[in-house]
């Protein structure tokens, strides 16, 4: 038969038998869901259930899907229902759907004090997990970097230098633009409210400080995790997925010393370079508009700036840099180890790696400046 699909019931006993025929595929996809829920309709205490495909002419994956939704469907009471007459063309399509297996059914519960209690409980495990996971992988690095020491052969240079052109020299454009325009607005924001007082120059001193010790490396740092650590954690997870990772420990390769180390090296020395650039781009942006929009000259300006600032303010900056670059790594290279085998695992990490990135430089950013201030830097 090679016409519409049909099911229909045949006579049995006491038992069930239903007899399928026809073109069972997506074509006929209205069609054949109405059968099924009317054939699923039949089941109950029944002996015998059968289900004879001998007649089907066509079948896909979505016929065949239906076939094992009715079977599943009719199997009740430890009584299986079986599927006869299927030929040697579909059964490695039937068999194959078989394997899927069926997803449970989550009953809702009703919200409880205990209820409420376990999921904080298991939200502090899974930080608790997530810290064990960061120091894990700072020890594996530390262990790669003592390893490379004793063994320099072992260092690959060029993949180090490959990543830092990605990191560093591909990110100055986009680092010096974002920079640029943040100098310029808190440069307008801080005349526009100082002009109030009379205290148009003092937004240099605003500007310089908070350009140089915060601003500068703490938005550099957020720039980075949203591009280079995305990348990472993308990069690591879809080889995790390959298989990549597995095949060079089978060739006795080291992971964290091949694919992890060179990365971080190059964050490590990026971000420093990044911040100092982003900086002096800030310092443009915002002398730019001191001038053009408050009436500061150049000059005044410089000179200003000169009285304002130290070398201080320039070292805090560049010390939180390298520490930051080396969480940003961390964090993007344990996401992106603990990616599984499926894309969704792999947009989920990837967004995680990102959120938890910005939020322990944050974090980092709020731990040095208490550390500075209290040593009066």
């Amino acid at each position: 038969m090679n016409g519409d699909p049909t099911l229909e019931r045949i006579a049995s006993g006491n038992g069930l038998a239903l007899c399928a025929a026809g073109s069972w595929t997506a074509r006929f996809a209205p069609v054949l869901e109405r059968l099924v829920t009317d054939a699923e309709k039949l089941g109950g205490s029944r002996p015998n259930i059968f289900i004879d495909v001998s007649q089907v002419s066509k079948l896909d994956t979505f016929g065949a899907w239906l076939i094992e939704r009715l079977r599943r469907s009719l199997t009740q009471g430890g009584i299986e229902a079986q599927i006869a007459g299927l030929s040697a063309n579909y059964s490695s399509l039937v068999d194959e759907v078989r394997r899927v297996k069926a997803q449970p059914v989550v009953e809702g519960r009703a919200v409880t004090i205990s209820g409420m209690l376990e999921q904080v409980g298991r939200s502090v495990a899974g930080v608790g997990g997530t810290l064990v996971g960061l120091i894990d992988m700072l020890g594996a690095v530390l262990a790669a970097i003592g390893n490379v020491v004793i063994h320099p052969r072992g260092f690959r240079l060029t993949s180090t230098i490959h990543h830092l052109e990605q990191v560093c020299w591909r990110a100055v454009p986009i680092v010096v633009l974002i920079t640029f325009l943040i100098g310029c607005i808190i440069s307008q924001q801080g005349i526009f409210h100082f002009r109030k007082f009379g205290a148009d120059i003092f937004v240099v001193d605003m500007l310089g400080v908070l350009v140089l010790r915060e601003i500068g490396v703490l938005l550099v740092a957020i720039m980075v995790a949203g591009r280079s650590g995305s990348a990472y954690t993308a990069e690591l997870g879809s080889m995790k997925m390959r298989e990549e990772i597995d095949a060079l420990r089978t060739m006795g390769f080291d992971p964290i010393e091949v694919l992890i180390l060179p990365r971080m090296l190059a964050l490590v020395l990026a971000l420093p370079i990044l911040a100092f650039l982003g900086a002096m781009a800030a310092l443009y942006g915002g002398g730019l508009v001191a001038w053009l929009y408050g009436g500061v000259d150049p000059e005044a300006f410089l000179l200003r700036l000169r009285d304002a600032i130290s070398i201080d303010h320039f070292i805090v900056g560049i010390i939180k840099a390298p520490v930051m670059a080396a969480v940003i790594g961390i964090v993007a290279c344990v996401e992106g180890l603990a990616v599984q085998g499926s894309a969704e695992s792999l947009g989920q990490h990837t967004t995680s790696s990102v959120v938890k990135g910005i939020f322990f430089v944050i974090v980092m950013d709020g731990v040095f400046a208490i550390f500075f201030a209290a040593i009066g830097m």
